[in-house]
């Protein structure tokens, strides 16, 4: 189930609330109403658990691929306070928050990976169509081939007479590394890595300590525990590392420390946040400041990814340029020798 789908749904689910129509029946008319197979069979069994005495947050959370524990863990908090309407324009905030995060990522990359896929074929095609000819004329010409034009011809040679075998080491390597990434080590690994990469990195940690914060806040103001808040963000966070990160905080937590001291031994956590919860776990205003981080680093990472995006256009076009040049000297070395012999 896709987020504009799982937004629409809980602004459906949410109105009809709001108009005060018994679960039973809403949950009937939305299972009527909704378009996709899956979320619409899920509604069906959504409301044969109600009808026979599950709660809220029992029935959804049967569906851990569609309804995400945050999700569960908000409607159950909803329904135990009476302010479920409340909840879901959260949840939908939230929802749709990180929806656009993920589109305004994917249309930031989108320039970029056209490029090098255009890189790629126009290496392939002057690798493999128009380099062989000249080499040939060369070698004809009895021509010692300089070292750019070396190096393409042997690239060449292993493409034709190896591709096999670098293709099965890249279907292969990417089938092992694909089901290890699915592991809690492997994607530990990753992203681990990943939020060492300069400029992506600083990037990927700033987007999860927004998620953090605004979630935190989210969750402390729907009425849910705080340890309840660490497990479910630690969940929910999306950042393999800070989720292992979080999940070492909470043990420290349930042993009695508060939150800023475990926060400030943490690796990936900036002075500004674990600060802002000190003062906020001082003065007993901890939600709200946390909010306030949250549209901090929201602020910073969209600038963040703006500037990445127009950084990404000049450097591909020097790598674009870099491998152009390069080829255009495989060519025009030997023609330049093959000019000289002729005078």
């Amino acid at each position: 189930v896709k987020a504009p789908e799982l937004i629409l749904f809980t602004k459906q689910f949410n109105t009809l609330i709001r108009a005060g129509v018994p679960m039973l029946s809403l949950l009937k008319v939305l299972e009527e109403q909704t378009e996709q197979p899956k979320l619409r069979k899920i509604l069906g069994t959504i409301h044969q658990d109600i009808k026979q005495g599950s709660s809220l947050y029992d029935a959804f959370r049967r569906h851990p691929k569609v309804f995400s524990p945050l999700y569960c863990n908000m409607l159950r908090a909803g329904e135990s306070s009476g302010a479920i309407n409340e909840v879901l324009d959260r949840l939908t905030y939230i929802i749709e928050h990180e929806y656009k995060v993920k589109s305004d990522i994917k249309s930031a990359m989108m320039y970029p990976i056209i490029v090098v896929c255009f890189l790629f074929i126009a290496f392939f095609v002057l690798l493999t169509g128009v380099i062989p000819r000249f080499v040939n004329i060369f070698k004809g010409a009895g021509l010692k081939l300089p070292l750019p034009t070396q190096i393409c011809l042997l690239l060449y040679e292993l493409i034709i007479h190896y591709w096999y075998v670098g293709l099965g080491v890249l279907v292969i390597g990417g089938v092992l590394f694909y089901y290890y990434l699915k592991t809690e080590q492997g994607k530990l690994m990753f992203y681990t890595v990943l939020m060492k990469v300069p400029v992506v990195g600083p990037l990927f940690v700033k987007s999860a300590i927004s998620r953090f914060a605004s979630i935190f806040s989210i969750l402390q103001s729907s009425g849910v525990d705080i340890l309840n808040t660490m497990d479910i963000l630690g969940e929910t966070i999306g950042n393999a590392a800070i989720s292992h990160e979080l999940n070492g905080i909470t043990d420290r937590m349930a042993a009695g420390h508060g939150i800023a001291e475990p926060l400030s031994s943490a690796k990936y956590f900036t002075p500004m946040l674990i600060n802002m919860v000190a003062i906020g776990e001082e003065s007993g205003n901890l939600e709200d400041l946390m909010q306030d981080v949250a549209g901090h680093y929201d602020t910073e990472v969209e600038y963040a990814m703006k500037k990445l995006s127009e950084a990404i256009g000049p450097v591909l076009t020097v790598g674009l340029a870099a491998v152009v040049g390069f080829f255009a000297l495989a060519i025009f070395l030997p023609m330049w020798d093959l000019t000289l012999m002729a005078k």
